[in-house]
Formats: structure tokens, sequence, C-alpha cells
């Protein structure tokens, strides 16, 4: 079944859970990644809340797989700042293998934050944000395949 991020507003918290689990780290993306918060899944909250936040707040974030590194492009006029480490590792979830977003040595104002992101499909990663250690929101990344 394709997962594109309208498909992916539409589904259950439990939904969202399950298909992390089943999916694969996939490998460490490079370049720009267009976000969406997935806030409230399947509610009619949830697509009005992507939009205010990719409008005013987060855009999406940028891999440099040979760093080791991204950058969130935030803000209404987009700007890349709140860096991560980025690299392989267990999941908080379930111990299988994800990509870690750790913003723990790189950011003042994030340095709580861990995101986990897998492949959910080609150029698609569906991700999670925790707070320390409590899951907060799920989110989608989508790559340009042009």
């Amino acid at each position: 079944m394709p997962y594109d991020v309208n498909r992916l507003l539409e589904m259950s918290q439990a939904e969202l859970d399950a298909l992390f689990r089943a999916s694969p780290a996939g490998e460490i993306p490079s370049g720009e990644a267009r976000g969406t918060a997935i806030i409230a899944p399947d509610t009619e909250f949830s697509e009005i809340a992507a939009k205010f936040i990719h409008i005013f707040g987060w855009h999406g974030k940028v891999f440099d797989p040979a760093s080791g590194t991204l950058q969130n492009v935030i803000l209404p006029v987009p700007l890349r700042a709140i860096a991560a480490r980025v690299f392989k590792g267990p999941s908080w979830i379930d111990e299988k293998e994800c990509i870690v977003l750790d913003y723990s040595e790189t950011s003042l104002v994030a340095h709580w934050i861990r995101d986990e992101i897998r492949l959910i499909a080609p150029d698609t990663y569906l991700g999670i944000v925790f707070w320390e250690r409590a899951k907060l929101i799920n989110f989608a990344l989508q790559f340009s395949t042009t």
C-alpha cells in the first residue's frame, strides 16, 4: 500500500505506530525533505495543524550524510537552524534499527529532543518526536525525486 502524507494524516495513532514498527530503517537520507507534522491523526484537526505548522513553524529537514548531521528548516521565511546528529541505532519504540536524529549535543533549544525515522515508501519516511523518552508526535519527511 502506498503511503503519502494525506494517507498518514488519515491513519489512527495505532496504525501509525504499527507502520513504524513494521518498516525498515532505510538508508540515511541526503538532501532536503518537506516535513509534515502529524498531530491528532485521523481527526479533522490533523490536516489543519499540519498546514499551520508548515506555514508558520517547520518546513522540513536538510540531511548531510557525509557529516552525519541535519538542519531543520523553520520560521515563515525559511531558515536552516536547529542542528542534529544523524546515525543508525536502536529505536526506543521496539529496539529495532532506525535512523536517529539526536539534538542532545547540537542544540540549546532542542537538547531534550530525539527523533526517529524509518522508510515507509520510496523517498518517504515516518518519524516520531520524543521529549526525553516521552513520545510527542509523528511527522513525515518526503524527499523530491527530481
